[in-house]
C-alpha cells in the first residue's frame, strides 16, 4: 500500500528540500544497578534538546534528534551502542562510564567522531595534543581531588591530618589516587586507601576501619547505590558529615535522602549549578513539560543529575553552534562538530542570554587544552530542606601537580599507540 504524504510533508518538499538532523546520541542507562542515576541526566539530555526544537526550531535552523541507545551501564552493551548509531551521523557521544570512554578513545579517533566525557573518563585526555577527539571541559576526576584538599586547606591547616578516601574499586574509584598521593606529599597529610566492590551493597569492613582509626576527612569516589550505603553508615558510626566530601557522582538527591537528617552537612563538589532557580528552567517548563514532551516525567528538574544532563547537552549545542559558525554550516558533520568543540567559549555573558547565569564557571577550549580550567565548587546538603547549596565559589585547582601527571599520562599513551602531536 502507497504511504500517503500529508500536506505538511507536500509543502515542504515544495518549498524546498528537509534539512538533515542534528544527531545527538545519548547512552544512557536507564536500567541496571545505576538506573537511579542515568535516567534523571538522561532526561536533562533529552529535554534540553527537546527545548532548542520547540522554542527555537533546533540549532541553526536544523532540528536537533537525540538517539538514545541503553547500556545498562556496561561497558560492552555501551561499545555495541556506539557501533549500532555511529552512521547515523552522530557529532558527537557522551559514554557516561569511564570503562565505556576507554574503549571508546580509540575507535571514535580512528572514525573521527568527538567524544565528551564530562566530569569522567580518562582525565589526561585534557591533552588534546594527544587526544584529538576526546574532550572532558570544564573538570575532570583529578581537578576533583585537588578541588576537595584546596577547600580542607581553606579550613584549615591539613598537615599531619589523615585522609581516607573511599572509593568504587574499578577504573573510576582508582583515577584520583595519584593525585591525592602527589597530594600528600606536597601538603603533609597522610592518605588511607579504602576500595569498595561493585556495587557497594556492603560496606560493614570498611566503615568499622573509619570509625577505628577516625581520619579528620573522608573523601568518596562512588556511585549508585555504594554512595547511600556509604552516608548511611557514616552516620551509624557518627562520623561528622561536614568532614564527609564526594565527588560529584556522589553529590545528587539520591545518595542523601536514605539516610534522613543524618545526611544533614553532607558535601559535595561540583563544577556545575544546583537547583531550577534559573530562568532557562522556566522555558523547560512552557516548552517542554507543559506541552507532554519531557523525557521523564517533568518532576526532577532541578536536580542535580538531570542539571547535569541539561549542562552536558547545553554544552553540545553550544559547539554545535560554534561549529556551524566557523564552518558556515548549518548542517555540520562530526569533523565540524570537533572544531566547534575545541573552538567552543564560554563566557559569563553567554550564560546569561542562555537563561543559566552563574550556572557555571567560564572557560575555553583550544587545541592544546581539551579539558578547560577545572574550576571546581563545593555543594552541602541541608536535610531539612532537602536541598543542595553551593557553599563556595567555583575555585581553581592545583595545576602545578595536575599538569605534569596528564603530561606523564598522555606521553606514555602517544608512544604506546604511536601518536603524533595534534596541535603542531
Amino acid at each position: 500500500m502507497k504511504k500517503l504524504l500529508t500536506s505538511t510533508v507536500l509543502a515542504t518538499m515544495v518549498a524546498g528540500p528537509v534539512m538533515a538532523d542534528l544527531v545527538f546520541p545519548s547512552l544512557s542507562y536507564r536500567t541496571g544497578p545505576y538506573a537511579a542515576g542515568g535516567i534523571p541526566f538522561a532526561d536533562g539530555y533529552a529535554d534540553y534538546f527537546t527545548l532548542l526544537n520547540e522554542r527555537d526550531g533546533g540549532i541553526g535552523g536544523v532540528p536537533a534528534r537525540v538517539l538514545e541507545c541503553e547500556t545498562g551501564y556496561n561497558t560492552e552493551k555501551g561499545v555495541e551502542c556506539y557501533e549500532s548509531t555511529k552512521g547515523e551521523g552522530s557529532l558527537v557521544y557522551q559514554p557516561l562510564s569511564t570503562g565505556i570512554t576507554y574503549q571508546l578513545i580509540p575507535k571514535t579517533t580512528a572514525d573521527g567522531i568527538p567524544m565528551h566525557t564530562m566530569g569522567y573518563g580518562r582525565t589526561s585526555a585534557a591533552n588534546g595534543d594527544v587526544f584529538s577527539h576526546t574532550f572532558n571541559y570544564p573538570a575532570n576526576y583529578w581537578n576533583g581531588a585537588s578541588g576537595a584538599i584546596n577547600y580542607l586547606m581553606s579550613q584549615g591547616d591539613i598537615a599531619g591530618k589523615t585522609i581516607a578516601l573511599v572509593y568504587h574499586n574499578s577504573a573510576y574509584g582508582k583515577e584520583p589516587i595519584r593525585t591525592l598521593e602527589e597530594l600528600s606529599a606536597k601538603h603533609g597529610f597522610e592518605l588511607t586507601l579504602i576500595p569498595v566492590d561493585h556495587p557497594g551493597q556492603e560496606q560493614k569492613a570498611q566503615w568499622l576501619q573509619i570509625r577505628r582509626e577516625r581520619p579528620d576527612n573522608v573523601i568518596m569516589y562512588g556511585w549508585g547505590v555504594m554512595n547511600q550505603v556509604a552516608v548511611q553508615e557514616a552516620a551509624n558510626i557518627r562520623y561528622p558529615m561536614e568532614n564527609f566530601i564526594g565527588i560529584w557522582w556522589s553529590g545528587s538527591e539520591n545518595d542523601v535522602l536514605p539516610a534522613g537528617d543524618a545526611a544533614d552537612g553532607y558535601k559535595a563538589l561540583t563544577f556545575h549549578g544546583v537547583g531550577s532557580d534559573y530562568p532557562l528552567f522556566d522555558d523547560i517548563q512552557e516548552h517542554v513539560v507543559d506541552k507532554g514532551l519531557a523525557a521523564g516525567a517533568g518532576d526532577q528538574i532541578g536536580t542535580v543529575l538531570y542539571n547535569r544532563g541539561l549542562y552536558a547537552a547545553m554544552l553540545a549545542a553550544e559547539a554545535a553552534k560554534t561549529a556551524q559558525e566557523i564552518h558556515g554550516e548549518a548542517e555540520i558533520t562530526p569533523a565540524m562538530m570537533r572544531d566547534g568543540m575545541e573552538a567552543l567559549e564560554m563566557t559569563e555573558a553567554k550564560m546569561e542570554a542562555l537563561g543559566l547565569p552563574g550556572f557555571g564557571p567560564a572557560f575555553s577550549v583550544s587545541c592544546e587544552n581539551h579539558g578547560g580550567p577545572g574550576l571546581i565548587g563545593m555543594t552541602q546538603w541541608d536535610a531539612s530542606s532537602q536541598t543542595w547549596s553551593l557553599i563556595s565559589d567555583y575555585s581553581s585547582t592545583d595545576m602545578d601537580v595536575i599538569g605534569p601527571l596528564i603530561e606523564s599520562d598522555s606521553t606514555a599513551f602517544a608512544s604506546e599507540n604511536n601518536l603524533g602531536g595534534n596541535c603542531s
